[in-house]
This record gives structure tokens, C-alpha cells and sequence, in this order.
């Protein structure tokens, strides 16, 4: 899950997300979404700033609604960040250094909801060692004109199929693409 500018980019060049337009219909959305999730998979720059309000956002008075809401669900919710430098990380969080193809598929493979992945670096490696299932893609309506990239250049083609579409009331749009099967050959 990825919000992205109409123009492709995830963050403003001086790592700046103030253009997302998450209003109380989106975010009860996310949370609907998140909740069911099995787990999140950040990198170390997504969860530390997850982490730095999350935690105990709805015990401030300003944060009400779904905010609240998913402060719960980010602090129960098991988390895997993934760092080289990360010494020790709270909140149901296990610290790991390393992309392990292997380790990933198999905790795809358990039961418990699916894994939601966070972090443009992070998502980059999970697609390039093949291990990204699905791709919901929060596309805003705004031009930024230039910042981080959702998707980096790659050699490699994968083909996908649309699976959901849906258009939010801020503008909004939700684009959900799974793998495209490919038949076997006769």
C-alpha cells in the first residue's frame, strides 16, 4: 500500500508527504484495510516515523476519528522493520538487518492476514527479489514535479491485472493490481 502524486512520486524531493489528502472517509478506509493485516514490514526511515507518533497519538485531544483509531491498530499490530543501524525498536517490533528471500515467503506463507509493506527503499528490494504479491496504489491528484519515485527503473517486466478500482470523495483514486497468471505451456 503506497500513496503516490499523479505524477509517480511517493515524497516530495526533501522527503516531504504534506500533499497526501487523507481525509476521515480515507483513513477509515486504511484502517479497515490495515486492521486486517497480518502484520506491517517497514523500513527503518517509515517506521521511525511511524513510530515517533503512533504509539500514543490518541492520547493527545487533538487526534480523534480514525486517527485514534489507528493508533491501536499500529501499536498492536506486529511489525518487522528492516535495518542495518536500528539498535532496538518498541511496539511489538522485531529488528531485522536483512532481506532474506527465503525468510519472507515463508512468513507469507503463514496464516494471519496478508503483509502490508512500507517504504520506498524497502519495496524496491521486495520487488526486485520477486516478493511483492499485490500492489495497492493510492494515487492523489496533485503534481508534485519531483521527489522519490514510487517505482525505480528495472530490467524486469511484470505483468499485472486489475483487480479493484475506487474513486474517493478528497479525489483519491485507489488502484489494486494483483499477478497476471500466466498459463502454463502445453
Amino acid at each position: 500500500m503506497m500513496s503516490v502524486s499523479l505524477d509517480g512520486f511517493m515524497e516530495g524531493p526533501d522527503r516531504e508527504l504534506d500533499w497526501h489528502l487523507v481525509d476521515d472517509e480515507l483513513h477509515r478506509h486504511f484502517n479497515d484495510e490495515l486492521r486486517a493485516m497480518g502484520g506491517f514490514l517497514d523500513g527503518r526511515v517509515t517506521h521511525q516515523l511511524m513510530a515517533d507518533h503512533w504509539p500514543t497519538a490518541d492520547s493527545d485531544p487533538a487526534v480523534t476519528g480514525p486517527e485514534a483509531e489507528f493508533a491501536g491498530i499500529w501499536r498492536d499490530m506486529p511489525k518487522t522493520v528492516f535495518s542495518r543501524t536500528l539498535e532496538r525498536a518498541d511496539w511489538n517490533t522485531t529488528i531485522r538487518r536483512e532481506v532474506d528471500a527465503e525468510e519472507i515467503r515463508a512468513l507469507k506463507a503463514q496464516p494471519g492476514g496478508d503483509l502490508c509493506l512500507g517504504g520506498a527503499d524497502l519495496a524496491a528490494t521486495f520487488m526486485r527479489l520477486d516478493l511483492v504479491d499485490e500492489y495497492r496504489i493510492y494515487v492523489h491528484p496533485v503534481l508534485i514535479g519531483r521527489g522519490k519515485p514510487l517505482f525505480p527503473a528495472s530490467a524486469t517486466r511484470t505483468a499485472l491485472r486489475l483487480t479493484e478500482t475506487r474513486e474517493f470523495g478528497n479525489g483519491v483514486v485507489l488502484l489494486r493490481y494483483g499477478r497476471r497468471e500466466v498459463a502454463p505451456a502445453e
